[in-house]
């Protein structure tokens, strides 16, 4: 494996982060740099800049927006992406329903959807997880229920993630009670402004509106709507979730966020001199920085073999990376924690107001410290949680 880029590889680099820099608003980019809360507006800005330039769905078909680019370009791509903080081309879009309508949508379906997804001109959610089926996904209840050129959906799905936004969600439903779990679920589309689809917020522990429940009542779907063949849904629920899975280790976001904690903590007040100068706190950046390098090695050994026609989703390597991206990810939170100190003791990501004259005291880095902690909870459990990785490993791996 060459661990070094060729030179046509690095004037890629170049162009890629030269774009980013200069045509991705700077402030946008800076609010996803500190870990504040873009809008909706942001999101679609940035994404139609990139589908402009052909680059916000690059891994599609090539006669629906994709690059010919190889494996090593678009790891360099995804990686300048994350280190310049520009936010990602929305995932449900461009990640999970778009290549599902890709591979296995109709002809009218490609056309109907694809070119309006890429531009973000539909919002598009993810309608899987349901109250008793998380990690379990196999195990939902929402059912279609074929009436004539219709199914007619009810059931309920929650922490389906900015569903308040969506005009759209793609669904996993039960069309065949009968059959085994894995095998009666097929995948809809569904108008989000049809009768009868409900959304309702939850408000998670940093106190932001992020995730939602939406409930079906009666819901009717063209069955024009569904993707594929009817009870194959799992098949198509599989190949998006390898989508998925392949890009959470997402080592230059940490990468980013690791030099970030590096500088706040050279410039932080702590006792007589700064954070910096706590040598258990260095010592804990380090280590993270090592198993960060670590874990992009393990990212270019996986892009190694995908150059040589091996694809990672047919393996446990997207586990290995969801299992180690997740957790680094949550260590930089920590050493953010860690650097703010006191003054990361906030409530719903309001700064200490103490009457004191310390500078630190109404630093929105320290205040947003607290937040994306508690938000990044998350992350070792969506995408099919850590515990649920862990098994397909050992499945694999060891031939549990």
């Amino acid at each position: 494996m060459e661990l070094r880029f060729t030179d046509a590889e690095n004037a890629f680099r170049d162009d890629v982060r030269n774009f980013m820099q200069t045509e991705i608003p700077a402030g946008i980019r800076r609010k996803v740099g500190e870990g504040q809360e873009i809008t909706k507006d942001d999101i679609v800005r940035c994404q139609r800049v990139l589908n402009a330039k052909g680059w916000a769905t690059p891994r599609w078909p090539l006669e629906w927006g994709g690059q010919p680019w190889t494996p090593v370009q678009h790891y360099i791509f995804i990686e300048e992406l994350q280190q310049n903080a520009v936010p990602q081309p929305q995932q449900f879009n461009c990640d999970m329903v778009g290549p599902v309508i890709a591979r296995f949508g109709s002809e009218d379906q490609k056309r109907r959807f694809l070119p309006r997804i890429a531009n973000l001109d539909d919002w598009w959610c993810q309608g899987f997880s349901e109250p008793g089926a998380g990690s379990d996904l196999a195990s939902l209840k929402t059912r279609a229920v074929r009436d004539g050129d219709h199914y007619v959906v009810n059931g309920q799905k929650t922490w389906t993630t900015l569903g308040q936004y969506a005009d759209w969600i793609f669904c996993l439903v039960r069309t065949d009670p009968a059959a085994k779990k894995q095998e009666g679920i097929s995948f809809l589309l569904i108008d989000m402004t049809t009768p009868g689809v409900t959304v309702r917020p939850i408000i998670t522990i940093e106190g932001r509106h992020e995730v939602n429940e939406v409930f079906f009542d009666d819901v009717k779907v063209p069955v024009e709507n569904l993707v594929g063949e009817e009870n194959r849904g799992w098949d198509y629920a599989k190949f998006l979730l390898g989508h998925e899975r392949t890009g959470i280790a997402r080592v230059g976001i940490t990468k980013q966020r690791l030099r970030r904690i590096r500088r706040i903590a050279q410039q932080t007040p702590a006792g007589d001199g700064t954070v910096w100068d706590n040598p258990t706190f260095r010592a804990r950046l380090t280590e993270t920085e090592i198993e960060l390098k670590a874990l992009e090695i393990t990212q270019m050994r996986i892009i190694s073999q995908m150059q040589r026609g091996g694809d990672p989703r047919n393996n446990s390597a997207a586990s290995i990376l969801k299992i180690k991206g997740s957790q680094l990810q949550q260590k930089a939170t920590e050493l953010l924690m860690e650097a703010a100190g006191p003054h990361g003791v906030v409530h719903l990501g309001r700064p200490i107001e103490d009457g004191s004259n310390d500078p630190l005291a109404d630093l929105e880095w320290a205040s947003l410290a607290t937040d994306n902690y508690f938000n990044y909870r998350k992350v070792s459990i969506y995408g099919g949680s850590n515990e649920i990785q862990r098994n397909i490993i050992a499945k694999a791996v060891l031939g549990l």
